[in-house]
């Protein structure tokens, strides 16, 4: 085990393998272009495992695959089934769905145990709204047929911006209770790429928990979060949903999150401007040891509370400029896998 400047152990990695998406959601991808990460800078499934394997040694137990959209990375059951023979306890996925269909039930075969689906509206013309692309249709059949085949849990994320879809939060909840699924709703979040984001966008925990019990009841909060980013909540109707607020309750203090971009960029915080590059050390011919004494002594330098940071401004407004972000695709949220 390995631990960061304020005692906090390396024990999940968020591991994006694309930074492509096929939508263009308003909180994440708001922009008519981006800049993309050069093709032959990505990790092949190969390297991507190898970290993981390194990474093992240091205490890593969680793997939770995302993008960009993870399933526009081609053949992508073959590296679930890569990391699942590396033998990490909790291995998941963050997909939108538009294409989850098509390769679901090879993902579960793979090894892939948990699941979490993007979802944040169930009327059309808000999907076309908030995505730029009409794909509700292609992600509520995924759901259907993800919900039934198996996999240990099944989650939906939410991101409430208001004025947009924040009326649908009860709808959202019904839904998911429905489907048999736990939905989190997220706190819009002024990372890279938010170049909308506005303090009064921002629909808080403690807002979003006076609405939901008007319609179920009061929520009572559920104990053992340790370092999970959501806070489950038991509502007045028995349903259990989660809430991550990263902007009006920042859990910094417990975050034990290494991120890595599908270029072999390890980053320490999603906040985070630098990292350290790992593509170089893995295609110079570093041996594992090397690596992991690299990647360790950059957790133990780690001193990184991004979110706590950005709560504590007088005055907070985006994060990081267009400017920025067309110089350096690093910093956009869907290359850092949110």
């Amino acid at each position: 085990m390995v631990i960061d400047g304020f005692g906090r152990p390396l024990s999940t990695l968020r591991l994006s393998v694309t930074d492509r998406c096929n939508l263009r959601c308003s909180y994440c991808m708001p922009e008519a272009t981006y800049q993309w990460l050069e093709k032959p800078h990505l990790l092949s499934f190969e390297e991507l495992a190898r970290v993981v394997r390194i990474l093992r040694a240091y205490g890593l137990d969680r793997v939770r695959i995302t993008g960009g959209e993870p399933l526009l990375r081609q053949d992508l059951p073959k590296l679930v089934a890569m990391l699942a023979a590396v033998g990490v306890s909790d291995l998941s996925m963050t997909s939108n769905a538009v294409l989850l269909a098509r390769s679901a039930s090879d993902l579960l075969l793979a090894g892939l145990k948990r699941l979490t689906v993007s979802l944040d509206t169930l009327k059309p013309d808000v999907f076309v709204k908030l995505a730029q692309r009409d794909e509700l249709a292609a992600v509520r059949l995924s759901l259907d047929l993800v919900a039934g085949l198996g996999f240990h849990e099944l989650k939906l994320d939410t991101v409430l911006v208001r004025g947009i879809n924040h009326d649908e939060a009860v709808d959202l909840v019904r839904f998911a209770g429905d489907l048999g699924a736990e939905i989190r709703f997220i706190e819009y979040m002024d990372v890279g790429g938010a170049t909308g984001w506005r303090p009064d966008l921002v629909v808080s925990q403690a807002e979003l928990l006076q609405i939901l019990a008007g319609a179920f009841g009061e929520a009572v909060a559920l104990p053992g979060r340790g370092a999970a980013p959501a806070q489950r909540f038991r509502l007045g109707n028995g349903q259990t949903i989660g809430i991550v607020a990263s902007v009006t309750q920042p859990f910094c203090a417990d975050c034990d999150r290494l991120r890595m971009t599908a270029d072999g960029q390890l980053l320490a915080c999603l906040y985070a401007k630098t990292g350290l590059d790992v593509r170089t050390s893995l295609r110079r011919g570093d041996s594992d040891d090397q690596i992991g004494h690299q990647i360790g002594d950059f957790w133990r330098s780690r001193v990184d509370q991004g979110a706590l940071q950005r709560a504590g401004m007088l005055e907070r407004s985006g994060y990081v400029s267009l400017e920025e972000l067309r110089t350096n695709p690093r910093l956009e949220m869907h290359t850092r896998g949110g």
